[in-house]
C-alpha cells in the first residue's frame, strides 16, 4: 500500500500526461487492452468484461495485455470520495489476483483518452497497438464536444494512437452504436471503433446498484467487495451509539492508514 500510495503521491493532473504500472503488473508491449473506470466498488460485471477481453484479444489480435486502468482525474466523476483511490486499487488488485492474474492495473494522471493514449505511447515504447476497452456510454463520452476545445483535432490525435473495443450493453447496443457511427460527425472515426457483444448476464451490473445495496447487491459483487463493503462501510452513514454520538467505521479506517502510511488518497 505505500508503494502504491507513493505511485500516487507523483501523479499531478496538472503536469502533462502520465501512466505508471502498480507493483506486480507485467509493463505493457505488443498490443495492450486498457479498461479505465472509477471502479467504486469492482462489480462482477468489470471483472467479467476484462476476461471477455482477454478471449476477445485473442481471437482478433493474438496474445495482447490486458490492463484495468485508474485515473487521479476521473471525467465526470471528480466528486468521488469514498472510498479513496488507495483502497479501490488495492482491493481490485486483490480480486484480479485470485480471478484474472494475467490483468495487470496502470495508473494515469489525466482522465481523457486522448491524454491516456499519449501517456502509454511516451511512457512505454515497446507498446505497437493500444485499445481502450469500454461500454457504449463512454464512447457516446468521447465523441461529445462538450470535453474538448477542439474535438475533431482530438480525435485525430486519440485515433492516431489508439483504437476504441466497445462492448454494447442492451438489446439495442449495436444498432445505437452502428447509429452514433452513421452521424456525419463522426463517420470518419467509425474505422477505429471495434465492437463485441457483452454477456447478457451482466448487462444490467452497475456499480451503483451495488454502493446503494439491496437485494441484488450479494450477486453482483465479487466476495472481497462485500467483505469489503461488510468491514469498512465506505458508503454507509455514521453508525449512531447508545449515547447518540456517532462513529464512521470509514473514517476510522482511513484514520489507521494514515498513522501508518501517511496521507492517503
Amino acid at each position: 500500500m505505500k508503494q502504491v500510495q507513493r505511485l500516487l503521491d507523483q501523479l499531478q493532473p496538472t503536469a502533462p500526461a502520465e501512466v505508471v504500472c502498480i507493483p506486480g503488473s507485467q509493463e505493457p508491449e505488443g498490443t495492450v487492452i486498457v479498461f479505465t473506470g472509477s471502479f467504486n466498488p469492482p462489480t462482477i460485471a468489470h471483472i467479467a468484461l476484462l476476461k471477455q477481453a482477454q478471449h476477445y484479444a485473442l481471437d482478433i489480435y493474438g496474445p495482447a495485455h490486458v490492463y484495468a486502468a485508474f485515473s487521479k482525474r476521473t471525467v465526470d466523476k471528480e466528486g468521488v470520495e469514498r472510498p479513496v483511490l488507495l483502497d479501490r486499487i488495492m482491493l481490485l488488485r486483490d480480486i484480479l489476483r485470485r480471478r484474472l492474474p494475467a490483468v495487470g492495473i496502470l495508473l494515469f494522471n489525466r482522465g481523457l483518452y486522448v491524454e491516456q493514449a499519449q501517456a502509454i505511447r511516451q511512457s512505454f515504447p515497446k507498446v505497437k497497438r493500444v485499445l481502450f476497452l469500454m461500454g457504449f456510454d463512454k464512447i457516446i463520452q468521447i465523441f461529445d464536444p462538450h470535453y474538448y476545445k477542439d474535438r475533431d483535432a482530438s480525435l485525430e490525435e486519440l485515433f492516431s494512437l489508439a483504437e476504441l473495443f466497445v462492448v454494447p450493453r442492451g438489446d439495442s447496443g449495436e444498432k445505437e452504436l452502428a447509429e452514433l457511427l452513421a452521424q456525419p460527425q463522426n463517420k470518419r472515426f467509425a474505422r477505429y471503433v471495434i465492437s463485441r457483444p457483452f454477456d447478457a448476464a451482466y448487462r444490467n451490473i452497475s456499480a451503483t446498484q451495488v454502493r446503494q445495496g439491496g437485494v441484488s447487491y450479494e450477486h453482483e459483487a465479487p466476495q472481497e467487495v462485500r467483505h469489503f463493503i461488510h468491514r469498512i462501510r465506505p458508503y454507509a452513514p455514521p453508525v449512531k451509539r447508545l449515547d447518540g454520538t456517532e462513529q464512521d467505521i470509514y473514517q476510522e479506517h482511513l484514520a489507521y492508514l494514515t498513522q501508518h502510511i501517511g496521507p492517503v488518497s
